[in-house]
């Protein structure tokens, strides 16, 4: 799995340098002697935003993950915010969970379609079929890679108006639009996501609250939160410079299924946890990114 851990660590590598609430949250770890370096943290999941159109969309990039071992899970639908996501399991359980979701492109308005279709026309045909996903080079440079024009500030609020996901999504492509903590696998009193939160509160981590700081499953064995995207200079066509959302992180804590709470916490592994996403939960983490959270109105 070389390959693969090359392309993940090129994911993570760019992340890091455009996230700057990573390292601030990983010296804070550091510092309480939680953790010795990032590499201590388990990431949960890495996430994705694509456009659904034919030739792109979840179809197209979950390819070059297929390839290197992971295994479509679970199909999620987002009625409100017109989106679909898939998430996969990964060949190895010190591997990321991988989350895809994509823009349903044909539940827009025809003129909304017709400017989010001047851009994925660009694309004539499936890239990732362009692709040695054996060569990890040319996978990371493909994931960092422009696929179609800047849009214009304006084409860009255009977007925003009727979903900032569309807006963000084709202003970034595929940069990573998350990574994410496992704080059930941090010392004590940290490994509680309530415990966590007051943590990252507390050296200034302004946290997502859109259905509380917390996103509880059902079943209360997932419980999920995230900061709120930072904001990143952004260029535009014609060379305008704004301020717009980049990417963010989340924290998830997976708890002990009911037939395994019997098991000391040396024998707990990942198959004894809470598996898998909630729809409930994810709806509310996308709103990382949007203006509601953090604070920029749109224009």
């Amino acid at each position: 799995m070389i390959t693969l851990d090359k392309i993940l660590e090129g994911l993570m590598c760019r992340y890091q340098e455009r996230v700057k609430d990573v390292s601030k949250i990983t010296q804070a770890l550091v510092k309480k002697e939680l953790i010795r370096s990032i590499a201590d943290i388990e990431n949960d999941h890495i996430a994705f935003r694509t456009i659904g159109v034919p030739q792109l969309g979840i179809q197209s990039l979950e390819k070059i993950f297929l390839h290197h071992g992971y295994q479509a899970r679970e199909d999620f639908y987002f009625e409100n915010k017109k989106i679909n996501a898939r998430w996969y399991a990964p060949p190895a359980d010190r591997l990321p969970r991988i989350f895809i979701s994509e823009l349903r492109v044909n539940d827009f308005a025809d003129d909304i379609q017709a400017l989010i279709r001047s851009f994925t026309d660009e694309v004539k045909e499936d890239p990732v079929n362009q692709l040695d996903l054996n060569n990890s080079v040319q996978v990371d440079e493909f994931l960092h890679s422009s696929l179609w024009r800047t849009p214009t500030w304006t084409e860009f609020n255009t977007l925003a108006e009727v979903s900032e996901y569309a807006s963000w999504t084709i202003y970034n492509k595929y940069y990573l639009n998350h990574f994410t903590i496992s704080v059930h696998n941090l010392p004590e009193p940290f490994n509680t996501l309530e415990a966590f939160n007051d943590l990252l509160q507390s050296i200034g981590i302004h946290l997502n609250n859109a259905g509380g700081f917390i996103k509880t499953s059902r079943d209360g064995l997932l419980k999920q939160s995230s900061s709120v995207s930072q904001l990143i200079d952004a260029t535009f066509a014609n060379h305008e410079v704004h301020q717009i959302s980049g990417s963010y992180v989340e924290f998830a804590e997976r708890k002990v299924l009911p037939e395994f709470t019997d098991l000391s916490p040396d024998q707990i592994g990942r198959e004894h946890r809470r598996d898998g996403f909630e729809t409930a939960n994810a709806d509310k983490i996308f709103e990382s990114t949007y203006s509601s959270q953090t604070g920029k109105e749109k224009k």
